[in-house]
């Protein structure tokens, strides 16, 4: 490339790929319950839950409070967060019923799920990386990756 050309765009981060982060980080770093990061540990990459794995992968390092992140990290966050739940809803569906028997909620909570006693590392970090490909499947032209 000529110096007086500009270097090629780069391809824009999907969903998918920030589930596929979250799932890597979760593998080298830990996996946790209860709180976004394990706060026992002064590490800058503490054992995570799978939303603040999605956290570290949007933003490059742990966060306190998402509303602290810039407005795109913020926009990828939650559509990675999102797609998340879009899969758990398929596949871990979980319906809150009010006394009378009526669906008050039908979206499965990232965070209960994760939370959930009997879950382990390898239900979430599988689930990660299942919703990212079942993001690519429905968004990718031709199901290709």
């Amino acid at each position: 490339m000529k110096a007086t050309q500009k270097p090629p765009a780069l391809a824009p981060v999907t969903p998918a790929d920030l589930l596929r982060m979250a799932a890597l980080y979760l593998r080298r770093h830990g996996w946790h319950q209860g709180t976004y990061y394990n706060s026992t540990t002064d590490s800058l990459t503490p054992p995570a839950c799978a939303a603040g794995a999605i956290g570290i992968a949007c933003a490059g390092h742990r966060v306190e409070h998402f509303a602290q992140l810039d407005p795109d990290a913020l926009a990828d966050y939650l559509a990675a967060l999102g797609a998340f739940v879009d899969y758990l809803d398929a596949f871990y569906p979980l319906f809150l019923v009010d006394e009378d028997g009526f669906v008050i909620d039908e979206h499965t909570s990232p965070y209960s799920w994760n939370d959930d006693p009997a879950r382990t590392a390898g239900q979430v970090i599988t689930a990660l990386d299942a919703a990212a490909d079942e993001w690519d499947r429905l968004h990718i032209q031709g199901g290709e990756n």
